[in-house]
């Protein structure tokens, strides 16, 4: 619900929230360009000297006014000759013309009023009404992401799109929010919305009939500094009845012209002062650096509009239609996703296909719409759920949870839930893990085991199928086919080969930089920018499902470089080790950003075995800052498939690797990593409570032999893998 009130308002309003946002910036220049350009009055001059300087250049004068700006303005009449001036109260004398800036008035029509008057103005106060609803829901949203208010400023990880909006929207929601508020504040003012408030002292009926008393003479004048006057209204010439008019940040009074005595005094009320304060805030005027922090954060409602369209085109756009879905009260198989980017529906189109062919009749659903009275024929229920932020429901699985938990499980229906996530957060598929341990409780029969894919992973969906079509007596085949990015040719440079003498023949594969245009360099798309850790994905031929591996080394490297081991059967290992110099592949680049060894001088500990080593090479060879770094390597023999043994020892002397710990698992005594670790206990300790991050990459078994090995090491400290998780010092790149 939240989500949807802070969509389409946003979606709807978009068009007025830019002129919003863009006049009111451009607009927020103007308190500060004047506060810089005004002659300022010194700090002890009075009221009196001030009107005494001006009177005696203007004779004429009829009103002194000082903006908040500090800018002094006269207004006189010389032989019917009405004049103006902006002035220096060192003189008195006028500086520069009083006009009003034309590109300003021009921009505050816009503002204000689109040109179209009261329309106008109730067009633009729905445009602040849009904006602070979505400040709001914004709000909301971002807690939900990062946990709560402690974790405000916590690192974001997701696309692209998505972190720019958000960490937008951390740093601009107060400003925001102050803007749209005092906006409507004023509009509500405009059309006298809001009681008056003001207190003001009836014109005196009684003065003495005397004229010609000097400013410099009467004595309020002479207590009232510069820096407090708003305006001062000499009497009109001949009129005895007339007075001096002063208005103050502290009230309004009347003098009486002939002797200066103040005939009659009005504070300012506390509704009034309410009142400027709010148009302060809103305009800058007396706050000019205000003003402009303000419309710096205005700058960021295009830029969260335009990330915001993307997020929705994105989710729009990966949400496939999936012909010949059935009814849900004729469907055998339920099939409900719960995604936040639309990627999730795309699997479930391709299980929804395959079930499909195999006879089944299948409904597919938003997991939002959980309706067990309607599934009446149904057999099994699978569901497929994402994962949003900190372990929250994605967008099309808000209030599952609940509707799960209020609902009596299907007598006839078995379930199985299949998480999608990224093994680099903290909450891997956190959701999915509370769906299925929810319909545990509620003692929905089980028809598989609760699985995972990461990284929307193929290969991942492929083998949670073949268990599925088991459990339902299938041959069933997910060949998911994601829709993937543009792809280039790489031509291979060299390659290095080990493990044959182990039965487990690798290859580090080094290709050309393929050429980048300048839209991709501005952008950042294609080949422009990686990092290792990043992935490569690779389209073998005959087939369009592209296989991902971690990159061993970076856009500076001047290369790009993989680790890839042959497996049995395996279309793109076998095709990309029988490369020969010269030879190209297909391939597209595909960010990693959870899984990076981050800035700072903490130590790092990175685990790896086989090709896993890979992004961990990468690392090390870009380590010139020479941040310590100790390396726990796997391998089954030394001489066979020790990768990157050469470059091992120069890394060493060059002081990019600290430390090199090696685990042999076809020795005489099998040793793996987890060994290796518990082996150096100690230090292993001692470094993570110094503060080091942990880095892991290989396959799962591996991945959890370690995690269960650290487990152990850190007991006696009081920290785990699952705290290091959630501080962002325990990562994965796990396959």
């Amino acid at each position: 619900m939240i989500r949807a009130f802070h969509r389409w308002p946003g979606l709807l309003a978009l068009a007025l929230l830019t002129v919003l946002s863009l006049s009111g910036a451009a607009l927020s220049v103007f308190p500060a360009a004047e506060r810089l350009t005004a002659p300022q009055a010194e700090a002890d001059l009075s009221v009196a000297r001030l009107a005494d300087r001006i009177q005696s250049v203007y004779p004429g004068v009829e009103q002194i006014r000082r903006a908040p700006s500090g800018r002094i303005v006269a207004y006189w009449f010389d032989q019917d000759t009405p004049g103006a001036a902006v002035i220096d109260p060192a003189t008195g004398a006028g500086v520069a013309s009083a006009d009003p800036n034309q590109v300003q008035r021009w921009l505050t029509r816009l503002h204000r009023s689109l040109f179209l008057g009261d329309g106008g103005r109730l067009a633009m106060a729905a445009g602040a009404a849009a904006m602070l609803l979505l400040t709001f829901t914004g709000t909301a949203l971002v807690l939900r992401r990062v946990g709560g208010w402690r974790q405000w400023f916590a690192r974001l990880r997701g696309p692209l799109a998505g972190r720019i909006h958000v960490e937008i929207a951390r740093i601009t929601v107060i400003g925001l929010a102050l803007s749209s508020a005092t906006a409507l504040w004023m509009t509500a003012s405009t059309f006298d919305l809001l009681p008056d408030g003001g207190a003001s002292s009836a014109f005196p009926t009684e003065v003495s009939g005397q004229t010609g008393a000097a400013p410099g003479q009467i004595a309020l004048l002479q207590q009232t500094p510069v820096a407090e006057l708003r305006t001062l209204n000499f009497p009109y010439p001949g009129d005895a009845s007339d007075v001096f008019t002063l208005t103050t940040d502290r009230g309004t009074g009347y003098l009486d012209q002939g002797t200066g005595a103040q005939l009659a005094w009005a504070d300012q009320t506390g509704w009034q002062r309410v009142s400027e304060t709010i148009y302060m805030l809103h305009t800058g005027q007396g706050a000019a650096a205000l003003g402009l922090l303000l419309g710096l954060m205005a700058l960021g409602i295009p830029a969260m509009g335009a990330t915001g369209v993307l997020i929705w085109y994105a989710g729009q756009r990966n949400r496939p239609r999936i012909p010949g879905n059935q009814p849900a009260a004729r469907a055998e198989t339920i099939v409900l996703v719960g995604s936040e980017t639309g990627s999730t529906w795309g699997f479930a189109a391709t299980l929804h296909a395959a079930l499909t062919q195999a006879g089944h009749r299948v409904h597919v659903g938003a997991m939002s719409g959980f309706a067990p009275h309607r599934y009446t024929r149904a057999r099994q229920v699978l569901v497929l759920a994402a994962t949003y932020g900190d372990g929250a429901a994605p967008a099309s699985a808000k209030g599952f949870l609940e509707l799960l938990s209020e609902r009596a499980p299907l007598p006839e229906a078995r379930l199985a839930v299949l998480g999608f996530g990224d093994r680099s957060f903290p909450a891997y598929c956190a959701f999915a893990k509370a769906v299925d341990q929810t319909a545990r409780e509620k003692g929905w029969p089980a028809l598989l085991p609760f699985d995972t894919v990461d990284r929307q992973s193929p290969q991942d969906f492929a083998r949670w199928g073949r268990a599925l079509g088991q459990a339902l007596d299938l041959d069933l085949d997910l060949s998911h086919r994601p829709v993937l990015p543009a792809t280039q040719a790489l031509t291979l440079l060299s390659r290095r080969d080990y493990g044959a003498e182990v039965q487990a023949p690798t290859a580090i594969l080094r290709f050309a930089l393929p050429k980048v245009t300048r839209w991709q360099r501005l952008t950042g798309t294609g080949f422009a920018r990686f990092k290792a850790g990043d992935l490569i994905g690779i389209l073998p031929n005959g087939s369009p499902v592209a296989r991902l591996y971690s990159l061993a080394s970076a856009r500076r490297d001047g290369f790009l470089e993989i680790v890839v081991r042959r497996q049995p059967g395996g279309l793109a290992s076998c095709q990309l080790t029988a490369l020969a110099p010269g030879d190209t592949v297909t391939a597209f680049l595909r960010s990693n950003p959870g899984f990076r060894p981050g800035r700072g001088r903490a130590p790092l500990i990175l685990i790896g075995a086989g090709t896993g080593i890979a992004p961990l090479a990468g690392f090390i060879r870009r380590n010139s800052s020479r941040r310590p770094i100790h390396l726990f390597f796997g391998m089954r023999d030394p001489e066979s498939d020790f990768f990157y043994d050469t470059e091992m020892p120069d890394w060493r002397a060059d002081g990019k690797l600290t430390r090199l710990v090696t685990a042999v698992s076809r020795a005489s005594r099998p040793h793996y990593v987890q060994d290796a670790l518990r082996g150096d206990a100690a230090q292993v300790a001692q470094l993570i409570r110094d503060g080091a991050r942990v880095m892991v990459c290989g396959g799962r078994d591996m991945a959890a032999g370690v995690s269960e090995a650290l487990a152990e090491i850190l007991a006696p400290t009081g920290l785990t893998p699952a705290t290091l998780k959630a501080e962002g010092r325990y990562v994965e790149d796990v396959y």
